[in-house]
């Protein structure tokens, strides 16, 4: 028999076999790798419903954000994405289910929550009267009071700096600034205390496309400092430059999810083709693969990812001049992941 001390807390020293002792640190890297996987959760939603009086809502939301990860969350007006991400915001509190952030209920503990986050909501409200200058001021007081952990000179030179980076001009009264103008200080405002977890829901709303092209290098800046976010947006670019996986809503039920990678490799391919007059051959049959007609020597393809060997032998009775792989977008794989909904087809 040979005695050890196991690592677990609070065992008291017992004698065990070779063997026992094999299994107990077996054991304890099991834990231990749970435990870490579960301590990189940043944000957990688990079993979340929420009914409104009309009977909509959201039904059954399952996921987690890890630690220094960009999930995107995408779905049509009224899929559930603004009623999930109050939920997690402590806004709302779920009929059934749990939401935590850094293991903080978000409803019971939302003041303790908020120091974590920054949220931009795509509809931002502000106080009257105010201008730009006067709101930030009063963001920064009003940060200052609530917790220690904020220094009034870095948070006023913060201001600056993201003033500068959006180039907004703070003079101006809030009610009189444009719907580009009120965005960018909502984004300041929600910047301001360089939090650890951003909430974003249609973050650029509102932004032209200079501007919208700014802040998603911010994200993808704020990425690589180690920052989790969760972004809800209509702009598809923006979550494609910056996720890393991706959620589909529909009718407040979770209905995809999966690494934008994956997505791109197992939806269908877009291919074009060149050749003299393929465009005005009506009588031209390459398998049942839709076709779209761009020219009249060009046609466009979309092959479903497990079919292009057969396409590639459909086409090749014809004489092609060229041919053309295409990047698929995740815009595209929205739109085709919602066709195929509709249709009953599940991929």
């Amino acid at each position: 028999m040979l005695t050890e001390q196991t690592n677990f807390p609070n065992y008291k020293k017992i004698s065990l076999s070779t063997s026992e002792i094999f299994l107990v640190n077996y054991l304890e890297k099991v834990m231990y790798t749970i435990y870490m996987a579960d301590k990189e959760k940043v944000i957990i939603i688990n079993e979340l419903n929420f009914t409104y009086p009309n009977g909509k809502g959201v039904f059954d939301i399952n996921f987690d954000v890890r630690r220094g990860q960009v999930v995107g969350f995408l779905g049509p007006n009224g899929a559930g994405k603004t009623t999930t991400i109050r939920c997690i915001l402590g806004f709302m509190k779920g009929t059934t289910g749990d939401v935590t952030i850094n293991g903080m209920n978000c409803f019971t503990d939302a003041p303790s929550v908020a120091h974590k986050v920054g949220y931009i909501a795509g509809e931002p409200a502000f106080p009257d009267g105010m201008t730009g200058k006067e709101y930030l001021d009063y963001v920064i007081n009003m940060r200052i009071e609530t917790s220690e952990a904020f220094k009034k000179e870095e948070l006023i030179q913060r201001m600056k700096d993201l003033t500068h980076y959006f180039e907004l001009d703070t003079s101006h009264k809030i009610k009189r600034m444009s719907k580009g103008m009120k965005q960018k200080t909502a984004i300041i405002g929600a910047l301001l205390h360089d939090p650890e977890i951003y909430i974003l829901d249609e973050p650029t709303s509102g932004l032209d496309p200079l501007m919208q092209a700014k802040f998603i290098e911010f994200m993808q800046n704020e990425k690589k400092r180690g920052k989790t976010i969760l972004i809800s947006s209509h702009m598809f670019e923006e979550v494609e430059r910056t996720a890393d996986r991706v959620l589909i809503i529909r009718d407040g039920r979770i209905v995809k999810e999966d690494n934008v990678k994956n997505l791109k490799s197992t939806q269908r391919k877009k291919f074009i083709i060149r050749g003299t007059g393929l465009g005005t051959k009506t009588n031209l049959v390459i398998g049942e693969f839709e076709r779209k007609i761009l020219s009249d020597d060009e046609l466009e393809f979309h092959v479903p990812y497990d079919q292009v060997d057969k396409f590639i032998k459909a086409i090749s009775k014809y004489k092609i001049d060229d041919i053309e792989q295409r990047v698929v977008t995740l815009e595209e794989i929205f739109m085709q992941f919602y066709s195929n909904e509709k249709k009953g087809v599940s991929k």
